[in-house]
């Protein structure tokens, strides 16, 4: 195996940690806004193969990360299952609600999601073909609360509050509506596995809203049923795990939910999650994004400070959350650079 993101996943320590970034294709380049013009708009991008293939490789050609990410949204899925989805320039995402037994009873499932993710697998199948001989292909999805979270209200929210509303007052609703997803996960990562990406990775955007039972039940438990059944679909997949500010939760998640690697956000220091966290397998993170905008010796010091706390251990450098369009590239590159020891 000589892949370093495959040998940090499958719990090697490395003396330079592999590197990555959530959404290191995106907005902050250049080149990205071009082909973005040129697909028309952001959905319009996420389904044409060619072009999403073009944006997922850019950043590969001006850095020489060691993965690439597919090009998609967590927001597919959902649309796939028969919601409306459209996207409000400089607001974000708006989907058709699901809040009643009928809005849920309208969603579709199995076959019906592959006729429309289609063009997403095709994506992949370009990329196991085209990327560097070195570089790991991630395929990913959202977990089925943070999609969940979107789908009741609409939108993205501050405090995912009706979610948490539908969940305390038609509890049956919100569990069947949870494991639809889960189900859909299952066989939307899995086409993504059969069409070439080498690892998976469950993004939980919202897991920190949810506490003591509810997270257990809602973010952890979905994310074991997923992680289990991929693997037993395909023996050694690996699959990273990213139930984002968690807190004390990250703590027991890999060996809960059976992730090879839990990703970290940093509302969590490395040192703590060095200690609690990473004794349990793979970590990946958690440079503050900010640094990217920012820079300076600021960036220097704290990136140096997260691959020196997780150096006794496997470990894969991120951000603990994406980037954002106002970083600069320069600060990117330096980030790399001061990785890598260049």
């Amino acid at each position: 195996m000589t892949k370093t993101i495959l040998r940090a996943l499958a719990g090697e320590t490395l003396p330079v940690p592999p590197i990555w970034m959530m959404r290191q294709a995106g907005r902050y380049l250049p080149e990205y806004k071009a082909t973005r013009a040129e697909a028309g708009d952001f959905l319009s991008l996420c389904y044409n193969p060619e072009l999403a293939t073009e944006v997922t490789l850019q950043p590969l050609r001006r850095y020489g990360f060691d993965a690439a990410i597919l090009f998609a949204d967590i927001l597919l899925l959902p649309q796939a299952l028969g919601a409306d989805l459209w996207f409000v320039t400089g607001e974000g995402p708006r989907l058709s609600t699901v809040t009643t037994q009928a809005d849920f009873d309208k969603l579709g499932r199995g076959e019906m999601i592959h006729d429309r993710l289609s063009p997403i697998y095709q994506t992949v199948r370009n990329l196991s073909q085209r990327l560097p001989e070195d570089v790991t292909l991630i395929g990913f999805a959202g977990a089925p609360w943070t999609v969940a979270t979107y789908m009741i209200a609409g939108q993205g929210t501050r405090d995912q509050g009706p979610a948490h509303a539908l969940k305390s007052e038609n509890r049956p609703l919100f569990e069947a509506l949870i494991e639809r997803l889960t189900e859909s996960t299952i066989d939307y990562l899995s086409e993504q596995v059969k069409a070439g990406a080498e690892v998976v990775k469950l993004f939980d955007s919202w897991a920190g809203s949810l506490n003591g039972e509810d997270f257990r039940r809602y973010a952890l438990e979905p994310a074991r049923i997923i992680t289990q059944e991929l693997k037993s679909r395909f023996p050694g997949l690996p699959v990273i795990a990213f139930p984002r500010e968690a807190g004390e939760g990250y703590i027991g998640f890999h060996e809960a939910t059976g992730a090879d690697c839990v990703a970290l956000d940093n509302s969590v220091t490395p040192e703590w999650a060095a200690e609690k966290v990473q004794v349990s397998g793979c970590v990946q993170g958690n440079l503050a994004s900010a640094h990217m905008v920012t820079g300076g010796e600021d960036l220097v010091r704290e990136t140096r400070r997260v691959v020196e706390a997780f150096s006794g251990g496997p470990h894969i450098f991120n951000l603990g959350h994406g980037i954002t369009p106002d970083a600069k590239p320069e600060n990117v590159q330096l980030m790399i650079d001061t990785v890598r020891g260049t």
